[in-house]
């Protein structure tokens, strides 16, 4: 027999996937009470994403855990090349050289890399970080049947799959982080616009210990196939020793012949163990909106791409950490009423732009020639390789353009190249400078706004720092003396948001310090 009760919560999270557990882990560590549900048992059997992005690792890094995620599984001494090439023992087609992570050194733009750190790893390395925060509950075999909402708070009807008992739970807000095929954006009937559908792909998942033996071409990031068709699969190396995963881009039919594949892969026989052979729809579409109500979506809820670009988590995160500081805001009292809209507003177009980019490479990786008609490509096109590798500029230098709570200053977005170059334009995130040994600026953000003043500035801000104390907003002032840092940020005043995008600059105060304050709190 079932039991319904009702219980409380701030925030119910729906999806204990990465964007999910971020965004409790954000909540969690501004003191917001919030529950997460997720109806898996949390045992990740298979590797979705492979890599963590450089702008997901900053906030690793703020959460205390970029070491532990950085070291879970993959050697820093392993190249992050891309290679194309006929099979593993056949001729090499092309490579793009890439410096292992311990190569790297310093980045420029951040003082975190991107990371090879496989969902299978990643995943129960936040879900640690969510359970040791008191405010967050985390609730596996838990079901989201159903859920309703007022002006007031939303009420949703689960199911504990371990009792069967059935149980309500009610919440000031609902988000719904439980993926593509996900019951929020269901319920909610949120239309998907976009092409759709683009392909039917295949992902082998085994472990084979010898691999890496029986070829030439040395640890790399991917290695991608080409037959006379043209590319039709590429390899990762999921543990740097015996994991992997073969991704067919192309595939018809009913079964999977996983063996058969894996042999054209290689060029021989070898010793494998297939571990999961799944078909599965690679798609492009962004939900038509991302918020009803009290209920909103993000990450594969709200848009799906192509996973070729290495951005689906990473613009689900992104969202996460956007959205957190707007429910502390709200729940602390001093957000103004068109706060919580930004949300939308800002991440949308960030991942419309995101998708796009996403099917573009995909189409221009299976557009390639076949056999060694690719050399005559790479001769004309110098620069296709690295543009089929994505630069990780391009996932850390990111601008809410058009936001309603920046305040825009004039300077036009950058084009071209000019994109992967740090910038202080209100709406992007904050440029990263080393300030201190070990500390970046980017450690300066993460709780409440910071107002950045340059070069031994004597601008008085008392009327800024008094019109955020009247209306609540947590605002400090930071002095930096540091002419390199001075001039990443263009500005002698700069203020930055509790997620570290910039949302205002100037050389003085602003002549209205109250209308600033309201602007950037969404009043």
């Amino acid at each position: 027999m079932t039991e319904q009760r009702d219980r409380t919560v701030p925030v119910l999270i729906v999806g204990a996937g990465p964007v999910g557990l971020t965004l409790a882990i954000e909540l969690g560590l501004r003191g917001i009470d919030c529950t997460l549900i997720e109806q898996r048992d949390g045992r990740l059997r298979v590797p979705r994403m492979s890599q963590v992005s450089v702008r997901n690792m900053e906030f690793c890094r703020r959460w205390g855990i970029a070491d532990k995620v950085r070291g879970a599984v993959w050697s820093s001494t392993h190249p992050l090349d891309f290679v194309y090439a006929a099979s593993l023992v056949g001729p090499e087609v092309a490579r793009l050289k890439l410096p292992s992570y311990a190569q790297q050194g310093n980045l420029d733009y951040s003082p975190e890399g991107g990371c090879t750190c496989p969902q299978i790893f990643f995943d129960p390395i936040l879900a640690e970080k969510a359970r040791s925060l008191a405010p967050v509950t985390l609730r596996y075999r838990t079901r989201l049947d159903s859920f309703e909402q007022d002006a007031d708070s939303v009420r949703a009807y689960v199911t504990d799959l371990e009792s069967g008992r059935a149980e309500t739970l009610a919440a000031r807000y609902l988000v719904g982080c439980d993926g593509a095929g996900g019951t929020v954006r269901r319920l909610l009937d949120i239309p998907l616009d976009g092409i759709g559908t683009i392909a039917t792909s295949v992902n082998i998942f085994f472990r084979s210990p010898e691999l890496a033996s029986i070829h030439d071409k040395g640890w790399a990031r991917f290695y991608r196939l080409i037959d006379e068709q043209g590319c039709w699969a590429e390899l990762i190396a999921i543990d740097g020793r015996e994991l992997w995963r073969l991704t067919v881009f192309h595939h018809d039919g009913p079964e999977i012949d996983a063996d058969a594949y894996l042999r054209k892969m290689a060029g021989r026989d070898f010793a494998w163990e297939i571990i999961d052979a799944t078909a599965w729809e690679r798609r492009d579409c962004v939900a038509h909106f991302y918020r009803r109500g009290r209920a909103l979506i993000a990450g594969d809820a709200a848009h799906q791409s192509s996973p070729t670009g290495g951005v689906g988590m990473h613009a689900g995160v992104c969202e996460a950490v956007n959205l957190a500081w707007k429910l502390e805001a709200l729940f602390d009292g001093w957000a103004g009423p068109r706060l919580l809209d930004s949300y939308e507003t800002e991440c949308r177009p960030i991942a419309q732009w995101y998708v796009d980019l996403s099917t573009g490479t995909f189409n221009a990786l299976t557009s390639l020639p076949g056999g060694m008609g690719m050399r005559d490509t790479i001769a004309a096109d110098k620069g296709i390789l690295r543009r089929l590798a994505l630069p990780d500029q391009l996932r850390a230098q990111f601008c809410y353009e058009d936001s309603p709570i920046c305040v825009a200053d004039g300077t036009p977005p950058p084009q071209g190249e000019a994109r992967l170059l740090p910038s202080a334009r209100p709406g992007t995130r904050a440029p990263h400078g080393w300030i201190a040994d070990g500390k970046s600026t980017l450690d300066l953000f993460g709780d409440g706004f910071v107002l950045l003043r340059f070069g031994g500035s004597t601008a008085d801000v008392d009327g800024l720092v008094s019109a955020a104390r009247d209306r609540g907003v947590p605002l400090r002032v930071v002095d930096i003396d540091r002419p390199e840092i001075a001039r990443l940020f263009e500005r002698r005043l700069v203020l930055v948001r509790p997620d570290g995008h910039i949302a205002w600059r100037g050389d003085d105060p602003p002549a209205d310090p109250a209308a600033l304050i309201d602007r950037v709190r969404g009043a």
